[in-house]
């Protein structure tokens, strides 16, 4: 069952969320009740006037009651399939799944989420057993006072005779080498726990700076104010690992630097004026590209632009920084679409792309995306820059005049468009074929 079938499902549960009568719906749609209640089992199509009437009723944009809101969730459901060996789950079933048990389908998702958590935690473990210079020396340590120990103890537990003195000399040695044993198994416990602690929960740093930043909704009042990111990556960073709280550190300060040099105010000036577009940032405040798609995916929840999402790549296409939205979701681990406005703009740098885009096989929930490859750090002489992509995206309804939609993916094993030339590996949904916006 498609998505676009439940919408009376959404509109019956958003009638039960207001504490409104079927009767009274009806009425104030100028529908008889009988009729209400074949749409709200889903057993008549609705769309034009009427649901355009039922929306404002109910207090919500049409789309969402034809796509409902949950996107990302669907997708996270598709990707937990995918990365399952042997999963006979009925993809083609899956969008009827998340509409009708909603309450399940984030209990599914956010299961694979912590198995996923899990998998990283157990891979980032073994990398840094196999690579973290510290914990080497360490076990080296340890294998070579167990090895003292051991040397010490064979001798003494020899059959002849040893000299009294030498015998002392022994007893020292073994009692000194097992308290260092002792001490270095409780450092070596230490600091696995404190590096480990944050990594169990997110996985990697990268993720444990993302979580802060969902946490705070992508925007900090504080360094809008003028505070320090020291003092605030001081509040925020008790349980990150040394590797988080340094990946932190610089985000904040990249924020201050941003907010310092477009202030809010000006900023929500320029949005009120203009809309979400980076580039008319740009010829208002004179700042480059990438840092107005910063401070536009950086304003607060109710800013008159709506929601901003942002992606940031480095130059190896590796994602650095992921603000999804509903509409957009970002995977959180690497293989995204190469199709996305993203990538393409590392090979065009300073040239800013402006792409409609969609997800293959949804009806609505189109983007516009904004995207531009910029140096990453100061120039040096006899030396390439090394460039860094921004894309930002905001919902939007209708296509401007003429302009094509361009089908995207969010990865390749989850991606209904066909005939993709950038396709990597075949997709669990079949051949499905490309359905227009």
């Amino acid at each position: 069952m498609p998505r676009d079938t439940l919408t009376g499902s959404r509109i019956r549960e958003r009638r039960t969320i207001l504490g409104l009568k079927q009767a009274d719906l009806a009425r104030e749609a100028g529908i008889s009740a009988s009729y209400l209640n074949l749409i709200e089992h889903n057993r008549r199509r609705i769309g034009g006037k009427l649901l355009l009437d039922l929306a404002e009723i109910l207090k919500v944009e049409p789309s969402m009651l034809t796509e409902g809101a949950e996107a990302a969730l669907i997708a996270s459901l598709r990707e937990a399939a995918s990365t399952t060996r042997g999963s006979t789950a009925e993809l083609d079933r899956v969008d009827e799944f998340a509409g009708r048990f909603p309450g399940w389908a984030r209990l599914l998702a956010e299961a694979r989420g912590r198995i996923e958590t899990l998998e990283r935690s157990v891979e980032t473990l073994s990398d840094r057993l196999a690579h973290d210079p510290q914990l080497a020396e360490a076990l080296h340590e340890m294998l070579s006072t167990v090895t003292a120990i051991r040397s010490a103890a064979s001798i003494l537990n020899e059959p002849e005779e040893i000299d009294p003195d030498w015998q002392r000399r022994f007893h020292r040695n073994i009692h000194e080498d097992s308290a260092r044993l002792a001490e270095s198994s409780r450092s070596l416990v230490s600091y696995l726990e404190a590096e480990g602690k944050a990594a169990s929960e997110s996985g990697t740093p990268q993720e444990e700076v993302t979580a802060i930043f969902e946490g705070e909704g992508y925007h900090f009042p504080a360094l809008e104010a003028g505070q320090a990111p020291e003092a605030l990556a001081a509040e925020l960073e008790a349980d990150l690992s040394d590797n988080a709280r340094a990946l932190l550190l610089r985000a904040l300060r990249t924020y201050a630097e941003d907010a310092a040099a477009l202030p809010l105010a000006a900023v929500l000036e320029a949005v009120a004026a203009e809309g979400a577009d980076p580039l008319a940032l740009v010829r208002r405040l004179g700042c480059d590209p990438a840092r107005a798609m910063r401070r536009l995916a950086a304003l607060p929840a109710g800013a008159p632009c709506g929601p901003v999402g942002l992606a940031v790549c480095d130059a190896s296409g590796a994602l650095t920084f992921r603000k999804p939205l509903p509409e957009f979701p970002v995977p959180r681990f690497g293989a995204d679409c190469p199709l996305w406005p993203l990538f393409p703009a590392l090979s065009r740098p300073m040239t800013v792309l402006s792409r409609r885009v969609q997800f293959a096989g949804r009806q609505g929930g189109a983007v516009r995306a904004f995207a531009v490859a910029q140096p990453a750090s100061l120039p040096q002489a006899n030396r390439d820059p090394i460039f860094e992509a921004h894309m930002m995206f905001t919902p939007e309804g209708s296509a401007r005049g003429g302009e094509e939609t361009e089908q995207v993916g969010v990865t390749c094993r989850i991606c209904a468009r066909s005939g993709c030339p950038a396709r990597r590996e075949p997709s669990l949904l079949g051949d499905v074929a490309e359905r227009g916006p």
